[in-house]
């Protein structure tokens, strides 16, 4: 059984690893977790954009703004 840990510290552990970012809206970036801040801002690299499931675009870096967040989960790229 693994270790509960508080949100803060799964973040701090999966910057510079993959995760899948969802918004309020439904679509799905999946990239590398460059940094966020107390706001939720996130930055991403090697960042792909997934609307129903499906690859729309491909971006360099992308910065996303923490109010449109719905949750950050980690992703096997």
């Amino acid at each position: 059984m693994s270790k509960r840990q508080n949100p803060a510290e799964f973040l701090k552990k999966v910057i510079g690893k993959p995760v899948v970012v969802k918004l309020n809206s439904g679509v799905d970036y999946r990239g590398i977790l460059a940094c966020l801040d107390g706001y939720m801002n996130i930055a991403l690299e090697q960042t792909e954009e997934y609307n129903n499931g499906q690859l729309q675009n491909k971006y360099g870096d992308a910065f996303i703004r923490g109010n449109n967040v719905l949750y950050i989960s980690t992703s096997t790229k």
